[in-house]
């Protein structure tokens, strides 16, 4: 399944809608330290760290990619609960990964700690975790 990556910069309506749709099959301790997705979406747009994992015309994943001075931090990875475990998560993990290499940055990925699963495969994966 080819996922493509993207900035956000100007979503359009139905972009805008799949992102809702995103965000509303999050666990509350994502979305967190926002009220909702909305305001997660809405942080992302007005700052420019909105990153999204599309396939076939649609928003599938989406992500927080905050290009900091020192380091890049990868926070707030989501994807639809319909198409979860299909790699879209994967892809925007790699390709943030894949960019910050290019840059000469270090990724960071953000995993709260409460969370030992995920800090787990961030492990195994070689992944910088940064605390939330």
């Amino acid at each position: 399944m080819p996922v493509y990556f993207e900035n956000a910069t100007q979503p359009s309506a139905q972009d805008l809608a799949d992102l809702d749709k995103i965000y509303a099959d999050a666990p509350d301790w994502l979305i967190q330290p926002f009220a909702d997705g909305a305001a997660l979406i809405a942080h992302g747009l007005q700052h420019s760290t909105l990153v999204t994992g599309r396939f076939n015309s649609r928003l599938l994943g989406a992500a927080l990619l905050d290009k900091q001075a020192d380091f890049w931090l990868l926070s707030h990875v989501c994807v639809r609960e319909l198409t979860r475990n299909r790699g879209v998560a994967r892809r925007i993990v790699e390709e943030a990964t894949r960019l910050a290499d290019e840059a000469g940055q270090r990724l960071h990925v953000v995993i709260p700690a409460d969370q030992p699963e995920l800090l787990a495969l961030a492990r195994a994966k070689s992944l910088i975790i940064a605390a939330p």
